[in-house]
């Protein structure tokens, strides 16, 4: 064990090795419940950058610094004849190439975008396609940010006459019921209400 430690401490891996003690500190925390690993995925900013943009920071991070002192630790026990610096800029161009691939892999299966809801209809206005809408039955079109149109299923809490192409704004979705609340939009749009 002592000379797992000697090499631990030792250069080059001594400088991985407290970015290491983060990371497994980190994942404890995570699995503990205390963070979210979700961060951001997005492909701006440094990891952008450097072409590791695309997945959550933190498993980009972790796997970097985890494969980096690995290869330090290797490369400086198996390959002694070599200077220590050149081991830790081979170890980090390594654990670059193998964060970037692991990078290309997961972009394949994360989805590239957040999840369409029925709740990004509340807020649009809608045409109504049934004869009427009542507290209990009514359907109207309404038509998303991206030009898409659905039939959905509307309610008024109150008395408006919503007859077949009024144009009403869906204010509220109520999920047990699976439909949308409705008003008039010319009501909603009124200053005196």
């Amino acid at each position: 064990m002592g000379g797992f430690l000697d090499a631990v401490l030792s250069f080059p891996s001594v400088v991985l090795t407290p970015l290491l003690v983060v990371v497994i500190g980190y994942w404890i925390v995570v699995i503990a419940g205390g963070a979210d690993p979700e961060g951001d995925g997005g492909d701006g900013g440094f990891l952008g950058f450097v072409g590791l943009g695309g997945a959550p920071a933190s498993i980009v991070l972790s796997l970097f610094i985890a494969v980096a002192w690995f290869a330090a630790l290797a490369g400086a026990e198996l390959l002694a004849a070599i200077p220590a610096a050149l081991v830790l800029a081979g170890s980090l161009v390594l654990a670059w190439v193998i964060a970037r691939l692991a990078v290309t892999l997961l972009r394949r299966f994360m989805p590239a975008g957040n999840e369409p809801s029925r709740a990004d209809f509340v807020g649009l206005t809608c045409v109504v396609r049934t004869g009427r809408v009542t507290a209990t039955f009514g359907q109207a079109e309404v038509h998303a940010p991206d030009g898409s149109s659905a039939i959905v299923q509307v309610r008024t809490p109150g008395d408006d006459d919503l007859r077949a192409g009024t144009v009403a704004l869906i204010f509220d979705f109520d999920a047990d019921g699976e439909f949308f609340w409705v008003v008039p939009a010319d009501i909603a749009s009124s200053p005196d209400q």
